[in-house]
């Protein structure tokens, strides 16, 4: 029989007061049950024993609770869309994927996931469409659901509970080489999967021409990395490590460091995991029915969100120069009675021999994106943000690439480069830096890469935000105190680059200034853009500064580099990376 309480008191709990004695922990004999409601106190503690649980004193003085009487079942919630349960359901698969998030962080090994966080998490529904996200890498979330369409579609009848598919080729579901994501299915019965989760991230090195694959030069897909297609990375629960590293280790341009490339895919696959059981709670607290029906109920408010955006545009065409010549041109056409757009990309500069061609999934991703970026409603940007827009995009151009093109730049500078466009033709925001300032670094031991902010764009009634990460990437910088201790090199400047902003009513934002000395010598390479062309204004607004790389030599001397470039460094020697300013809005 339960012991002796000391006194007796109240608890709110199932929404009621409780009834409740007091329990000493000492007091308790092992292996005589407490049971719920009640509360058991000790010097160090208080426990709360919630109705239909109880408590056991282990001999090791060890306090087990189990749930003695099965769980109550509600069906307040049902399949049909209420706006409180819309509200809540939105923050619960958003919650799912920021969970996911912090165990890839948690797990990962290279300092391009755990400190730049340069990785996304998102869930999916059955038939893979974008459901909801954490607040990751754009580019990245835009374009995974390609990733899920493709396992789906190339596997179908043979997924099974406990298995993880990987791919990163960018001509089946991948965006560049670097960006591995890995799906795995969940199965909350027998048959098809019931819903997806995913997680990508960017290795840092996978191979190719240049440690960090990230090569400025590359001509075709091979020099980029290694090649995952459709590859079975867990079967059964069982990571397939040898073959992973059998295919790390393949091709002409094998990965330089495997078993970091193993540490953060095992990250991925953690990460993974985790959003099956968090997405099979919700299915335990609401059931399958109501889970899967807020599944389109919240990408039915995404789409409705960015119709009421639609209908508050005008039409409006861009065509946004490179520096390397090629175009982007854009025509978007808004039918205000559907409440619908046409985003049309004919006229755009064709692929080319250079690695700035961006996959299609890539174009999708910053279109998805930049309507997003307009709706003012705290919403996932899901798939249902592009159900009122048809998007043109001509084959074989920079924006939608035959194989086995190199794409390495299209998906980090392009799609900066198209975000810019959208959103200079909807005459919502100046042009942003309009480049993530690529720069990899390494040897045979260490291989190292960053993204670098810069200024954003202004608007109507703000200038733009100074040294920020903008659009398409949203990763953070190594801290330096992490970048000096992991790799051979020192950090010697990190400041805002006054100035560099284009002026206007509204100010676009300065860019910064970088400069890391290498105590090794390391090859380095750097993919960037507007170094030649400035970032325009809008609406009268200057442009921002152009951009500018450089080596310092130990002995002082200046050596200017290229947008994309390579460059050998001595120990001594530093780069020096100074980023664009956003353009300004307004005549001054």
């Amino acid at each position: 029989r339960d012991p002796n309480p000391v006194i007796s008191t109240r608890f709110y709990s199932g929404g009621a007061w409780q009834e409740a004695p007091v329990y000493r922990r000492d007091d308790m004999a092992p292996g005589k049950p407490v049971s719920g409601p009640a509360i058991i106190i000790e010097d160090h503690g208080t426990n709360v024993i919630e109705p239909g649980w109880q408590a056991t004193r282990r001999a090791d003085a060890m306090l087990v609770l189990t749930r003695a009487k099965p769980r109550t079942t509600h069906s307040a919630a049902g399949t049909k869309v209420d706006p409180v349960l819309l509200e809540v359901f939105n923050n619960l698969f958003m919650n799912v994927a920021e969970e996911m998030g912090a165990v890839l962080a948690n797990t990962a090994h290279s300092v391009n996931m755990k400190e730049r966080l340069d990785f996304s998490c998102a869930v999916f529904d059955a038939g893979g469409n974008l459901v909801a996200n954490a607040p990751h890498m754009p580019v990245h979330l835009g374009s995974m659901g390609e990733s899920i369409a493709e396992v789906i579609a190339r596997n179908r009848g043979d997924l099974r509970p406990g298995d993880a598919w990987m791919l990163n080729d960018p001509y089946r579901g991948g965006t560049h080489l670097p960006d591995v994501t890995i799906v795995t299915p969940v199965f909350l019965s027998q048959g098809e999967p019931d819903f997806y989760v995913a997680s990508r991230g960017h290795h840092a090195d996978i191979g190719g021409i240049s440690p960090g694959s990230m090569p400025p030069h590359s001509k075709t897909l091979e020099e980029e990395g290694v090649v995952f297609d459709n590859f079975l990375a867990v079967r059964d629960g069982e990571f397939r490590e040898e073959e992973l590293r059998a295919a790390l280790a393949s091709g002409p341009y094998p990965a330089r460091n495997p078993d970091q490339n193993i540490a953060d895919l095992k990250a991925e696959v953690a990460a993974n995991a985790r959003g099956a059981d968090l997405v099979a709670m919700l299915v335990t607290d609401f059931g399958p029915e109501v889970v899967s029906a807020y599944m389109g109920h919240v990408r039915d408010n995404a789409e409705e969100a960015v119709r009421r955006v639609i209908g508050a545009l005008e039409d409006g065409e861009i065509t946004y120069q490179m520096d390397s010549g090629r175009e982007i041109r854009v025509k978007i056409t808004v039918d205000k009675k559907a409440r619908s757009a046409v985003i049309d990309f004919t006229g755009t500069s064709p692929e080319d021999d250079g690695n700035f061609n961006a996959p299609l999934a890539i174009t999708k991703a910053a279109v998805l994106y930049t309507f997003r970026a307009l709706v003012d409603d705290d919403i996932p940007l899901n798939s249902g943000c592009l159900a009122p827009l048809e998007i043109i995009v001509p084959e074989g151009s920079l924006l939608n690439p035959n194989p086995p093109h190199a794409v390495v730049a299209g998906n980090v500078e392009t799609s900066q480069a198209v975000t810019n466009a959208l959103l200079l033709a909807t005459g919502a925001l100046a042009a942003s830096q309009g480049t993530m300032n690529n720069l990899t670094f390494g040897n045979a031991e260490f291989q190292y890469y960053e993204t670098i902010a810069g200024g954003m764009g202004a608007g109507d009634g703000f200038d733009g935000a100074d040294a920020i990460q903008v659009h398409m990437t949203n990763s953070r910088l190594t801290d330096p105190e992490v970048l000096e201790w992991r790799y051979p090199v020192l950090l010697e400047e990190f400041s805002v680059r006054e100035g560099s902003g284009g002026t206007g009513r509204y100010r676009g934002g300065d860019g910064v200034i970088r400069k890391i000395r290498f105590l090794e010598d390391m090859d380095a390479a750097i993919l960037s853009s507007h170094r030649d062309i400035p970032p325009p204004g809008l609406v009268g607004g200057a442009p921002g500064a152009t951009g500018r790389n450089s080596i310092e030599r130990a002995d002082g001397s200046l050596e200017a580099l290229e947008g994309a470039d390579t460059a050998s460094l001595k120990a001594g020697d530093a780069i020096l990376i100074e980023t664009p300013g956003g353009g300004g809005y307004g005549g001054a």
